[in-house]
C-alpha cells in the first residue's frame, strides 16, 4: 500500500461497503460474540498459561515457559539491549490486524465476518522500528505523555458509539452506511492506532497527531 514518505509509522485503511448485508447488521451483537471471544483469548491465553504453571495446573517445560518468554517487557528489550525482537513485531502487526478486523465488525464498518489470516477490507500497516533510532530511556513515560490523547479518545469513543447506534438503524432501514459516520468511526480507530504504536507497541518516538485523517 502505497503512502507518504512522511506518514506516521501506523496506517489503517477500512474500504467503504457500498452495499450492505441488513440481516448481518440485524443480528451483528450474536454473530460477533464468538469472533470477539478469539480476539479477546489470543493475547490473555499466554498470560493464563503462566499463571496456571505458577499455580501448578500444568508443568513448566511447555507453553508456560513459552509464554512467560514470549511476554518478557519490550520496555527492558529496548533500555538493556537496544532491540526490538522481529519475532514480536511480526506477532503485535498480525494481532491487532485480526484484533482491527474483528473491531471493524463489531462496529458496523464491514460485513465481512473477520479472518485470522486474511486482510479482507480491513488495512493496517505498521513500520518495523530501527531500535538504534530509537529513545531508550522514552518508553518508560510514553503513558503519561499520552495523557491528553486519553482524554481525547474517551470523548472520540462515546462520540463513535453514538455513531455506530445511528449507522445500525440506518443499515438497518435504507440498506446504507452514511459516509460521513463511517469516516468518523474509521478516523477514531486510526487515532487509537497511533496512540497504540507510540505508547504500546512502542514502534516509534513521533508523538501522535490530534487528528483523524490519515
Amino acid at each position: 500500500m502505497e503512502h507518504p514518505p512522511d506518514a506516521y509509522p501506523a496506517r489503517l485503511v477500512i474500504d467503504y461497503p457500498e452495499s450492505r448485508d441488513r440481516l448481518s447488521v440485524l443480528l451483528r451483537i450474536p454473530f460477533a460474540i464468538p469472533i470477539a471471544i478469539i480476539s479477546y483469548l489470543m493475547p490473555v491465553a499466554p498470560l493464563l498459561a503462566v499463571s496456571l504453571a505458577v499455580e501448578g495446573y500444568i508443568d513448566d517445560s511447555g507453553s508456560g515457559w513459552f509464554a512467560a518468554a514470549f511476554f518478557l517487557p519490550l520496555i527492558l528489550m529496548l533500555l538493556f539491549r537496544r532491540k526490538y525482537p522481529r519475532w514480536w513485531f511480526d506477532f503485535l502487526l498480525n494481532l491487532s490486524r485480526f484484533q482491527y478486523r474483528v473491531a471493524a465488525y463489531i462496529s458496523l464498518l464491514t460485513d465481512q465476518y473477520p479472518s485470522t489470516d486474511d486482510e479482507q477490507s480491513v488495512h493496517l500497516e505498521l513500520d518495523y522500528p530501527d531500535a538504534e533510532q530509537l529513545n531508550q530511556f522514552f518508553p518508560v513515560v510514553k503513558w503519561l505523555l499520552l495523557i491528553p490523547h486519553y482524554i481525547a479518545l474517551v470523548i472520540l469513543g462515546v462520540l463513535a458509539f453514538l455513531a455506530t447506534i445511528v449507522a445500525w438503524f440506518s443499515i438497518v432501514i435504507t440498506g446504507r452506511h452514511p459516509k460521513p459516520l463511517f469516516d468518523f468511526a474509521v478516523g477514531v480507530g486510526r487515532y487509537w492506532l497511533r496512540v497504540e504504536a507510540y505508547g504500546f507497541l512502542l514502534i516509534t518516538d513521533r508523538y501522535p497527531p490530534f487528528r483523524l485523517d490519515a
